[in-house]
């Protein structure tokens, strides 16, 4: 199994009011203590071969270039341990872009690019309190082309206050005229605590439903299949080999260390996640204390339940035979309720050696996915 490496960098020049993400606005002090103290993490982590690491955040070139590449060496330095690392990804904001910035992670090994657009419409992009322009993504996509980068990607999101389904077919058409190696497309999620969120209270109406939701995904689905993606997630398109290497590992329910403020790890059945509070994450990883946070060990049906779950947002599935031979369950068996359940409804396919969902049940993933998990 593979071990994943993500690393959080938390500064934003701006915040967006859908984002419950742990982060903060841009201060350059914060932002050099900060990087100082997750280093001091780094260095005392043990020396282990990761296949994948991933930069996210926040904004990570909210960062100096020079910056991310002193912060990768030392990243492939702690997790090559002589091996190849097989992906190094970082998520971008296209207005934030300076000339020679993806040449100078191209030289550092990073191979993957992310780059967060959400839309191509003026009027979402507003909404969303994004600042980018078509010009600056398109720029961004051709300045990471010349620099040799592997795999370039772009986020999406539907289901913004005030998107109709032409506005989303334009944006989704707009990525598509990009030849980009990879989209993503998210449903809009109103987060507990953000702006968003008292809007909805305010406001619910100007919010999608949900027949509106599911016709803007099915534009997606059929807009990106159409044009030679692979619909290989619930939420992620990819020309064949352009795969998100490290998100699969998480799909796959694979390993994973997670660094910086707010990051999550899972490791021998232990789910821990770090502090959300900045100065207590900084006092503590500078200090070289434990950092504070909270942990969970999953074992027996419920570690089983979030397995299935996470193998059922795969275009693959799940493979019955070598989830037994690592969990111990026969899937049919022990959840036999649930299968028949969903399967008679139309949104589970299931033969003797595999079980996925139907194209119809990608819409009601959560309903699905979720029952797994609830399931004693």
């Amino acid at each position: 199994m593979s071990l994943g490496v993500y690393v959080h960098l938390p500064f934003c020049p701006y915040i967006c009011p859908y984002c419950d993400f742990a982060k903060w606005p841009m201060r350059r002090s914060a932002a050099t203590r900060y990087l100082r103290a997750l280093q001091a993490e780094l260095d005392r982590e043990p020396a282990v071969a990761a296949a994948t690491i991933f930069l996210g955040g926040g904004t990570p070139n909210a960062y100096d270039a020079r910056e991310i590449v002193s912060l990768v060496a030392r990243l492939r330095e702690r997790f090559s341990a002589g091996q190849d690392i097989r992906e190094i990804s970082i998520e971008v904001n296209p207005e934030l872009v300076r000339d020679g910035d993806f040449s100078a992670y191209r030289e550092a090994g990073i191979d993957r690019i992310s780059i967060g657009v959400q839309s191509f419409d003026p009027a979402d992009i507003a909404v969303l309190g994004r600042k980018h322009t078509l010009e600056q993504v398109t720029r961004a996509v051709s300045q990471a082309r010349a620099a040799g980068i592997a795999s370039v990607s772009l986020d999406l999101m539907f289901g913004v206050p005030g998107q109709t389904r032409e506005v989303w077919a334009r944006s989704v058409a707009a990525a598509v005229a990009l030849d980009v190696d990879h989209i993503s497309t998210y449903g809009l999620t109103i987060e507990e605590g953000t702006p968003y969120a008292a809007w909805a209270l305010r406001e619910p109406r100007a919010f999608a439903d949900e027949d509106l939701e599911a016709d803007l995904y099915e534009i997606a689905i059929s807009t990106l299949e159409a044009a030679g993606y692979l619909h290989y997630e619930i939420s992620n398109f990819a020309r064949p080999g352009h795969e998100s290497k490290h998100n699969c590992n998480y799909w796959a329910n694979g390993e994973y260390i997670g660094l910086g403020v707010g990051a999550a790890s899972y490791r021998e059945g232990t789910r821990s996640v770090h502090t959300r509070e900045l100065g207590e994450y900084v006092e503590a990883a500078s200090s070289g204390n434990a950092i504070p946070g909270d942990a969970e060990h999953l074992v027996g049906i419920r570690r089983a339940g979030e397995a299935v779950m996470l193998a059922l947002r795969t275009a693959r599935g799940l493979d019955l035979a070598t989830f037994k031979e690592r969990y111990g369950i026969d899937v049919l068996v022990r959840y036999a309720p649930v299968v028949s359940m969903y399967a008679e409804a139309g949104l589970l396919d299931v033969n003797e050696k595999s079980m996925r969902l139907t194209k119809r049940g990608r819409f009601l993933a959560n309903d699905v996915c979720g029952a797994f998990v609830t399931f004693e």
